[in-house]
């Protein structure tokens, strides 16, 4: 019973700690509300040295979020952790390098377009909130609780076996394969104010974006068979546009 009890707690720390982060990146992306963004705090330095820094953290970040979510990683890794402790811990550790990643960041203030202000910057500033909501929408038609690892904690410490969350289409889902991701894009591109640095973690959060969204598939697409690899063939993977 006390190691259930652990196992909740650990899946509650590493799910707010989680949270915690996930808010503070939209804050981050678009410079509100916090005070180290991808444009501003901290002293001004070389564009370049700054730029390969940046790109680094976010280098690591992605090599990680990528090689931690593959089916054979995973295997190894509850050779020495329990399996209701695999989720909560990729969690944490992804949540612990966009940390680190907001921390070490270098300000790259230098304006490319501004339209902040006008009926364009207006536009632009709802569909970023709309990125934010179908995040959150998406991940709960999914369920979000199971995807950030909280639901095998709460499971195991109820004493039932985990089984995985049916494959099924529904909201976001029936119009694209990945809303979740359509939703950080939405925020990421969606600046009345695009600075050097907004445009560099833009740019380099899209390329790995699309690559996570390449070994996903082939993942999913091995666990789930064929109806998964119908549901791909009928269903766009980002732009919400019928396939022939």
């Amino acid at each position: 019973m006390i190691g259930r009890i652990l196992t909740l707690i650990y899946g509650m720390v590493c799910y707010l700690v989680f949270f915690v982060t996930f808010l503070y990146f939209f804050g981050f992306t678009a410079d509100l509300w916090v005070p180290q963004s991808v444009s501003m705090g901290g002293a001004a330095e070389n564009a370049l040295r700054a730029a390969l820094m940046n790109l680094g953290l976010i280098a690591l970040f992605g090599l990680q979020h990528s090689v931690m979510a593959r089916p054979t990683f995973k295997k190894w890794v509850t050779q020495w952790f329990p399996k209701s402790l695999e989720r909560s811990t990729y969690v944490l550790i992804s949540s612990a390098l966009l940390i680190l990643l907001y921390a070490l960041w270098r300000p790259m203030p230098a304006v490319i377009w501004s339209v902040e202000g006008t009926w364009l910057g207006m536009a632009l500033w709802a569909i970023f909130f709309l990125g934010l909501a179908v995040v959150l929408i998406s991940s709960f038609t999914i369920d979000h609780f199971d995807l950030f690892g909280l639901r095998q904690s709460v499971l195991y410490f109820l004493g039932k076996p985990y089984t995985p969350v049916p494959f099924k289409v529904t909201g976001l889902y029936k119009w694209v394969r990945h809303p979740l991701m359509l939703g950080f894009l939405l925020s990421l591109w969606s600046a009345p104010v695009m600075t050097s640095g907004r445009l560099l973690f833009a740019l380099a959060m899209t390329v790995y974006i699309f690559i996570g969204i390449y070994f996903e598939e082939r993942n999913t697409a091995e666990f789930l068979g064929e109806p998964y690899r119908q549901y791909r063939s009928r269903t766009s993977m980002i732009l919400p546009f019928p396939k022939k």
